[in-house]
């Protein structure tokens, strides 16, 4: 895990900085409080997660089928269907559209998928200027640092953070208050959408049934975003893919719960294609990239491949405590979180993040939380076993606990030898790890078996 050592490192200063942590806790009770009220829109909560975990579970089980017909629809429409294997892909996908187009600028709306591509930094080098124009994904792009969370970009930052950055990126004076900053981020913004080439949005769901587009948002920058550009490109996971648009009544307020505690988001965008010609508005072309990017090394695993229903709702990142702990940045994935441990490895390559699957404790407040009943700890033990069969070519952890079964199994072995030299053996093993903060683990000078024999001995007078 070569990736390992520099996560742990980070993880240790992040888990120890006081006031990241109150900043963190902070902002995610927030969230805790209201998702209970978001729930009682509900007349049975439970049943409502089992049949969305139904839905999106079947529908990865025919995911060829449902994307087909998306296709079909959409295609009908006027749009355009691009199929992207891989990152790359995905990027010239994008890049030669607007090149075709002439394109200079475009107006983005917060899609996780974009940090996925890492596609912002692909624009700069061609010339093409990207503006994020959620008001936390423009925040942290002014701060030049990817996304803290799948829902709330910035959750990092105080008001006192954000001010001092708006002063020193755009001249606001040091105590507007966070009403003032966001009238100037909106200020700044409005000039973007005006004279911006392009339009990218992410999308909530794709419906098949219907080939609509369905993208969910709180502040109106999506419509902004879509309607006066000429052109508008939507990147999309493969499994994004819902049947039909019926389904949205149930997962609209599904997602706003479990992701803000909001019974539904303020704003929920359809896109049926480009401008017809009876309409005032929007864009003159649409194109829809679909992304495999390791989605379908994920839909091989016989398991694993529930975590495709995901639909990021951020509910398991605001439940884990070691997210609350450790922070976003230093997952160092736009997936973060437990949902992000379980599929990055499949996304990016376990080589490189195998340690992931390691970041958890198991505790499964994760799995609990999840309204499309992903069991997400479970899945994660199944990924250590993944790694371990396919990755680990010393098989170090099998040897190891292979050993340490066989000691403690064996009254023998666990007896031999002098406790003084079994002491300074687990004072070495355990110096980085469970010694390193905890009171150092020490074996008793006799054994429970040894004791339980002398005192046998004793009171037999033998």
């Amino acid at each position: 895990m070569k990736n390992l050592k520099p996560f742990l490192k980070e993880a240790e200063n992040k888990a120890f900085d006081i006031g990241h942590r109150k900043r963190i806790n902070h902002n995610i009770s927030k969230y805790n409080a209201k998702v209970p009220l978001g729930k009682e829109q509900f007349e049975d909560y439970e049943t409502a997660r089992d049949q969305a975990a139904f839905i999106k579970k079947k529908t990865i089980e025919d995911l060829e089928k449902h994307l087909l017909q998306f296709e079909l629809n959409f295609t009908k429409k006027g749009g355009k269907i691009l199929w992207a294997e891989d990152n790359n892909d995905a990027v010239n996908h994008i890049l030669k559209i607007l090149k075709d187009n002439k394109c200079k600028s475009v107006v983005k709306s917060k899609s996780m998928i974009s940090e996925e591509l890492n596609l912002n930094e692909s624009l700069e080098k061609n010339n093409i200027e990207p503006i994020e124009t959620d008001l936390g994904e423009f925040i942290v792009q002014l701060n030049e640092e990817p996304p803290y969370h799948i829902v709330t970009p910035a959750m990092h930052m105080s008001k006192e953070d954000i001010a001092d950055l708006f002063n020193k990126k755009l001249k606001t004076p040091l105590d507007f208050t966070p009403e003032k900053l966001t009238m100037e981020a909106r200020k700044v913004l409005r000039d973007k959408f005006i004279n911006a080439d392009a339009g990218i949005t992410g999308a909530n769901f794709l419906i098949a049934d219907s080939g609509a587009i369905s993208v969910t948002e709180n502040e109106g920058n999506v419509k902004m975003g879509t309607a006066l550009p000429k052109i508008h490109i939507v990147i999309a996971g493969i499994e994004r893919i819902i049947p039909s648009i019926k389904d949205l009544a149930l997962f609209y307020p599904l997602l706003s719960t479990t992701g803000t505690g909001q019974t539904i988001t303020v704003y929920n965008n359809l896109f049926f294609g480009p401008k017809k010609k009876n309409e005032m508005d929007g864009p003159e072309e649409m194109y829809v990239i679909l992304i495999d990017n390791g989605r379908t090394n994920l839909l091989a695993q016989e398991k694993q491949k529930e975590a495709l229903a995901c639909i990021r709702c951020g509910a398991c990142l605001n439940a884990c405590p070691v997210y609350k702990n450790i922070g976003g940045h230093t997952y160092k994935t736009p997936y973060n979180g437990p949902i992000g441990s379980l599929i990055t490895p499949f996304l990016k390559g376990f080589e490189d993040f195998a340690h992931l699957s390691y970041a958890t404790s198991l505790c499964g407040a994760c799995t609990d939380v999840c309204p499309v009943k992903i069991p997400i700890h479970k899945l994660l033990l199944e990924n250590k076993f993944h790694y371990i069969e396919n990755y680990d070519t010393l098989k170090t952890e099998k040897k190891l606990f292979k050993l340490v079964t066989k000691v403690l199994l064996s009254k023998k072995l666990m007896n031999f030898g002098n406790y003084r030299i079994k002491n300074l053996f687990i004072k070495i093993a355990l110096k980085n790890s469970w010694n390193k903060r905890k009171v150092p683990l020490k074996i008793a000078p006799k054994s429970f078996n040894k004791m339980w024999n002398e005192r046998e001995k004793t009171r037999s007078g033998k």
